[in-house]
């Protein structure tokens, strides 16, 4: 079980959960660190969306999250860039009501994070 599963509330379900792209181990970091860096960075991140709201972790040590509810999201923008589209990966930016911003970048199918979203408002 990981971060999302352990801090859902009552009667939350997960609807999605996204990963990073494999495009993290075409980095110069990925080299160097002979791939363990983004390695560890993919498998102590989860990006999930529930019925009640989006949950973001990041990091392992020092951790980083990111809750908000569906009610409190404006819009989730998508930004891919040529070889985004081509390799399925892209940035997601979820604007939150007083135009709080948040950025997640390198997320896998980031079009299907935005429509289940969509589904979901």
């Amino acid at each position: 079980m990981g971060y999302v599963e352990n801090h859902l509330i009552e009667n939350e379900k997960i609807i999605y959960k996204a990963n990073l792209h494999w495009v993290i181990f075409l980095t110069w970091r990925a080299l160097l660190t002979l791939f363990i860096a983004p390695l560890m960075v993919r498998m102590t991140s989860e990006y999930a969306i529930t019925n009640r709201r989006v949950i973001v972790k990041t990091g392992f040590i020092s951790r980083q999250s990111f809750e908000m509810n569906l009610s409190r999201i404006e819009s989730v923008e998508v930004d891919q860039s040529f070889w985004g589209r081509i390799l399925g990966y892209g940035s997601i930016t979820i604007i939150g009501t007083g135009g709080t911003r948040e950025l997640f970048n390198n997320i896998s199918n980031p079009l299907k994070f935005r429509k289940v979203f969509q589904q979901l408002v």
